[in-house]
C-alpha cells in the first residue's frame, strides 16, 4: 500500500496562505535545499493530490514555468498524475489530471491501495481535514518559515479527534526554514485491549 504524504510551506503562526490565498511568501523560503528536497520528493512521488483552489494556482503556473529557472520542479508538477477533488470542477487542461466529484476518503483509501509510489498532497486544507479525520495520511512534512503572516489560511482546520504524532526529522535548511517530519501514530481500537 503506498502512503499518503502532506507537503506544505506554512508560517509560524500555522498560515500557509495570506489575505486572498496569496502565497507569494513562500518565494521568501525558497532556497536551494528546499528545492533538492522537492525534487527528490517529485522522484518518489507516484501522484499529487489537491483542492479545487490549489489546482488552480498550481496550473496557473506550472504550465508556463517548463522552460525557466524552475523547469526541474516543472517537469515532475506537469508529468505526474494530478487528483483533484472539487465540487465545481469537471476537467482541467493541466496535464494528467483526474477530477473527483466524489467522497475524497473513498478515493483516496482506494488510490493508497491501489499501490506503487507515494501520493502527496500540496497546500488544499480543506481538502486535508476530512482526510486527516479519516486517519489517511501517514506522514507530515512540513516547513516552518520564519515568518508571522497574520492573517490567511491556517494549514490545519478543526476536527474531532486528536491525532498522536513520531517525530521522524528535523532539519534547518537555508534561509532559517526548518523542515519538520511526522509520523502517524496508530491507536489502538478500544476493544483491542
Amino acid at each position: 500500500m503506498r502512503k499518503l504524504i502532506m507537503w506544505n510551506l506554512m508560517g509560524l503562526d500555522g498560515r500557509f496562505e495570506g489575505s486572498d490565498h496569496d502565497i507569494s511568501w513562500m518565494a521568501d523560503a525558497w532556497s536551494e535545499d528546499v528545492e533538492a528536497l522537492s525534487l527528490a520528493q517529485g522522484e518518489a512521488m507516484g501522484g499529487m493530490v489537491f483542492g479545487r483552489r490549489t489546482h488552480d494556482l498550481m496550473a496557473s503556473y506550472w504550465p508556463g514555468a517548463a522552460d525557466g529557472p524552475e523547469a526541474n520542479v516543472a517537469r515532475f508538477m506537469n508529468t505526474l498524475p494530478k487528483y483533484v477533488f472539487s465540487r465545481s470542477l469537471e476537467a482541467s487542461d493541466w496535464s494528467n489530471v483526474t477530477v473527483f466529484n466524489s467522497d475524497p476518503v473513498a478515493e483516496i483509501t482506494r488510490l493508497k491501495a491501489e499501490g506503487g509510489k507515494d501520493l502527496y498532497l500540496f497546500g488544499s486544507a480543506e481538502l486535508a481535514r476530512p482526510l486527516i479525520e479519516a486517519d489517511l495520511f501517514d506522514e507530515y512534512r512540513i516547513g516552518i518559515a520564519p515568518l508571522l503572516l497574520g492573517k490567511g489560511a491556517p494549514l490545519f482546520k478543526e476536527w474531532a479527534e486528536r491525532r498522536t504524532l513520531s517525530l521522524l526529522e528535523a532539519r534547518p535548511m537555508k534561509k532559517d526554514v526548518v523542515l519538520l517530519r511526522y509520523a502517524r501514530v496508530r491507536q489502538a481500537p478500544p476493544d483491542a485491549e
